[in-house]
């Protein structure tokens, strides 16, 4: 009788499965981008004390445990979140000095302002909710800000030293304009109540809104708003 082959010592062999590197990269960016999106949300309904990680995970297509994978935790997302969007505006909200005009000026930066508040009403209102909650977290923010600000209010002083604006304190004008373009994200079921509008109807009136806002601030500052 013929026995059969002995296969004690056979091992299979597994074909070695292959990462590309570059669409590894690309998932993770995917998911994080998932995830900051979804704690954006997260922030902005509830701050960060009322904040979930449940909450952010959910809103991610995520497990608690996958996001705890891709984040140091709660506090740490929060402040990388509201860094970023610090940073953010720092970029598309500077003056354009270019333009040449203080109206000029003034009006683009009102318009970004103002375009901001609509396109990303829940950004905004991170913020909103951080100055809320005493502006804790925005301690390693403020020598940026203050620096920010000031190259604003250095441009502001210099064309009222022209004579090419009133004289006025330009620390105020700057939180005025903030604090008006700011009101139609943190403000918005207000707003869309008092236009007679529905959810998400607010954007039929940009331009109009956008021509007020300039025209009223440009005036004040003794200014002819450009139309």
């Amino acid at each position: 009788m013929v026995n059969a082959t002995d296969n004690s010592h056979f091992k299979p062999t597994r074909t070695p499965v292959t990462v590309n590197p570059a669409r590894a990269r690309v998932g993770r960016e995917r998911i994080m981008a998932n995830i900051q999106e979804a704690a954006i949300i997260e922030f902005s309904l509830h701050g960060l004390k009322g904040a979930s990680t449940q909450g952010i995970a959910e809103r991610a297509g995520l497990t608690k445990p996958q996001l705890h994978y891709y984040i140091a935790g709660k506090e740490q997302l929060y402040c990388d979140l509201l860094m970023h969007v610090l940073h953010e505006w720092k970029v598309v909200q500077a003056f354009d000095l270019d333009l040449g005009s203080p109206a000029a000026v003034l009006e683009k930066y009102i318009r970004q302002k103002l375009d901001h508040a609509f396109d990303h009403p829940d950004i905004s209102r991170i913020f909103t909710r951080e100055m809320l909650d005493g502006g804790e977290n925005l301690s390693q923010f403020w020598p940026q800000t203050r620096a920010w600000t000031q190259g604003k209010i250095d441009a502001i002083e210099g064309w009222i030293t022209q004579g090419l604006m009133r004289p006025l304190d330009a620390r105020l004008l700057l939180m005025h304009i903030w604090a008006t373009t700011q009101h139609y994200a943190d403000f918005a079921p207000q707003v869309r109540v008092l236009l007679d509008h529905g959810p998400g109807g607010l954007h039929a009136d940009r331009e109009r809104i956008a021509q007020e806002l300039c025209s009223l601030i440009l005036m004040g500052c003794g200014l002819k708003p450009n139309r």
